[in-house]
């Protein structure tokens, strides 16, 4: 776990130690930029040197490195909003973490506070944390290659754990490759749209990780441009589906886009609500702008981007409610986005129908089947799981807010917000305002929401049961020098024991 963390930490410092001399460059504020490299820098040399690169953690191991990693990081890029940005400390980590997270909640309420470089490093914050903190270092640092397997599959996003290549490393690199690749081409579709280059790259970074932060404080309806908002659709698009089925696609087998039913039922939701939506607001907009307004907001909603390209909370009362029961959703497992996403609902629904099923039939075999996959007893078990932590900590949270003084509509799209990363809530939340005038504690709670929201709930609340405290059996680290037989034999081994 040092390794880990110091890797992080030194990677830290380097985009920061960058971020400096841009600053200095735009004649901009970059002390903010200099102390994050200062106090990560030796703080990573100390703990890289303390770690082991070449073995591989444990379960709670990985857990703890994750957790961590996630604090420790948006807590250190906090400073150049302090320092730089003039913000309080609770809001700058607020505001950091919901980069992180993608989740694009701000608390920010004049934009001419922020410079260009404070602003591309909050872009670049989500982007970052789009792929994922820890997969992105594994996909640069090979030395994480052994380390970082089971550190990939705690951090991946969603209930599949699919690995594209036989190693790791090269999965990891492949995951990057199509992020990387698609936020190119997103950036250049900006350009070519009527952005300047700044803008192209800082919206481009946020789109692809599903992240919604915008220099702009009025988002895309800021620039009052079809075009800007075509591209933002359909790389929203991209966003919210599985990286791993891209690359598949990419690599000579397109089939799998088709027979794929998590892409299928994921389209289905982002066409069927759009064309709701669009018939509630033809009073509103002409045809053509509300099939775009339309297709933009719930391509932004269902894949947790947060982008507005109008101030939704002005829409009538069922085109909100729409909008809401959207950010239950979420996009793709293996995407950027954040939510609960469609493979869980889909097991759920699967579920659901079996059990229905068998109350008729007791005694049948009924497994639960996605497309032309069998999900296991595990898996089904998990997603249940899930999915009672993350309503439970919706009802939660919402009710804390409540009793903060927040209005209920208030409280509740806060909530369901930041754990889906989605960003935007309604009225004083809503795609135009910020989350500046709720209560400290309301920030504080929303912040760990986000961070829970981010890790896939499960994985934050692991700590919280009794078994986390007992003493872990003692293990023999697999030294890196070992021969791939010899490693499997000790898997092998541990397996039977």
């Amino acid at each position: 776990m040092p390794y880990v963390l110091g890797a992080g930490l030194l990677a830290l410092a380097l985009g920061a130690a960058v971020f400096t001399l841009y600053a200095l460059l735009l004649r901009e504020r970059f002390l903010g930029f200099a102390a994050t490299t200062i106090v990560a820098l030796p703080l990573g040399l100390v703990l890289r040197g303390r770690g082991r690169s070449g073995v591989e953690p444990s379960r709670r191991e990985a857990l703890v490195a994750v957790l961590v990693s996630w604090l420790l990081l948006p807590t250190l890029s906090a400073a150049p909003y302090v320092i730089d940005g003039g913000m309080s400390v609770l809001n700058a980590v607020f505001e950091s973490m919901s980069g992180f997270t993608t989740t694009g909640a701000t608390v920010l309420t004049d934009f001419s506070t922020f410079g260009k470089a404070l602003f591309m490093w909050r872009a670049l914050s989500q982007w970052v944390g789009g792929i994922g903190i820890l997969v992105l270092f594994i996909a640069v640092f090979p030395q994480l290659a052994i380390a970082g397997r089971q550190l990939f599959f705690t951090e991946a996003p969603g209930p599949t754990e699919e690995r594209l290549t036989p190693r790791l490393r090269h999965t990891a690199v492949a995951v990057l490759s199509v992020y990387s690749t698609l936020t190119l081409a997103c950036a250049i579709g900006y350009r070519l749209a009527g952005m300047s280059v700044y803008d192209a790259v800082a919206h481009a970074l946020t789109t692809l990780a599903a992240g919604g932060f915008s220099p702009n404080g009025l988002s895309f309806a800021g620039f009052q441009s079809s075009a800007m908002e075509w591209v933002a659709i359909l790389f929203m698009f991209f966003a919210g589906a599985n990286f791993a089925l891209l690359y598949r696609a990419a690599t000579g087998r397109p089939r799998d886009l088709l027979r794929d039913a998590e892409l299928r039922t994921y389209t289905l939701i982002l066409l069927t609500a759009s064309g709701v939506l669009t018939l509630l607001l033809v009073g509103r907009y002409s045809p053509i702008d509300a099939i775009r307004h339309s297709l933009f907001q719930v391509a932004s909603i269902v894949t947790s981007t947060g982008y507005a390209s109008a101030d939704f909370a002005l829409w009538s009362l069922p085109a909100q409610m729409l909008l809401v029961i959207l950010m239950f959703v979420g996009g793709c497992a293996g995407s950027a986005s954040g939510g609960v996403k469609v493979m869980r609902w889909l097991v759920l629904a699967k579920g659901t129908t079996r059990e229905l099923v068998r109350a008729l039939h007791p005694r049948a075999v009924l497994p639960v089947r996605v497309g032309e996959r069998t999900v296991p007893e595990e898996v089904v078990r998990a997603v249940a799981a899930f999915l009672t932590l993350y309503i439970g900590l919706f009802a939660v949270t919402t009710l804390v807010l409540v009793m903060l003084g927040a209005d209920f509509v208030v409280a509740f799209t806060a909530a369901i917000s930041c754990l889906g990363n989605v960003g935007p809530g309604l009225e004083s939340i809503g795609p135009m305002a910020s989350f500046a005038d709720l209560h400290p504690i309301s920030r504080g709670l929303l912040t760990f929401v986000m961070y829970a929201g981010r890790l896939e709930v499960v994985t934050v609340f692991v700590v919280f049961t009794p078994g986390w405290w007992r003493s872990p059996p003692k293990r023999t680290s697999v030294p890196r020098s070992s021969t791939r037989r010899e490693d499997s034999e000790r898997r092998m081994r541990g397996a039977e024991s």
